[in-house]
């Protein structure tokens, strides 16, 4: 199991739809298996699920849960959990001792939205800071996400997909799969 999970938390659907969306659209190119929502946006699992039919991978979007009960579930098959905050151990502090944990386990990752329940600074195992400063939540996933895996996160394939990017230093190249 190494596998990458992402729990957004408190999603407030008339105001952090976009933000979600990029929540889960960042953690899918980066090689994040699945994302799970506390609310029950539909909206937003949608949109996910069609960026990934159209550009391939097998990206899951689950809305509605219990973060504790997934949590929970999470741990007994043997995953850890980090929850990304601003006032957790910054990120260089706490890297190398993840990433030996991430060799042999999966690993969720919490990205809160509005302010995030107490009892979360306990239920996770790493509370880690992408700086200890004030900033996007999806420029901390980022970058964490290519930090535990040390580089490689830019290097997924995506099978499936309706449309494939062909790299190019100038100029746009997307072919159709048939």
């Amino acid at each position: 199991m190494q596998d990458i999970v992402i729990l957004r938390l408190g999603h407030r659907p008339e105001r952090d739809a976009r933000v979600t969306t990029h929540v889960g659209l960042t953690a899918r190119a980066l090689g994040a298996k699945g994302m799970l929502l506390t609310t029950d946006d539909k909206s937003v699992a949608e949109s996910i699920q069609r960026v990934a039919a159209a550009w391939g991978g097998d990206f899951w979007v689950r809305a509605g849960v219990s973060y504790r009960s997934e949590i929970r579930q999470w741990k007994e098959k043997g995953g850890f959990v980090v929850h990304l905050t601003m006032y957790g151990i910054n990120l260089p502090g706490c890297l190398e001792q993840i990433q030996e944990q991430f060799k042999g386990r999966g690993v969720m990752i919490i990205v809160g939205a509005e302010k995030v329940p107490g009892d979360i600074y306990g239920l996770a195992d790493y509370n880690v800071a992408v700086g200890n400063q004030p900033h996007s939540e999806i420029a901390a996933l980022a970058l964490f996400m290519d930090k535990l895996q040390e580089g490689k996160s830019l290097m997924h394939e995506f099978k499936g997909g309706e449309l494939k990017i062909i790299p190019s230093e100038h100029g746009k190249s997307v072919v159709k799969n048939r």
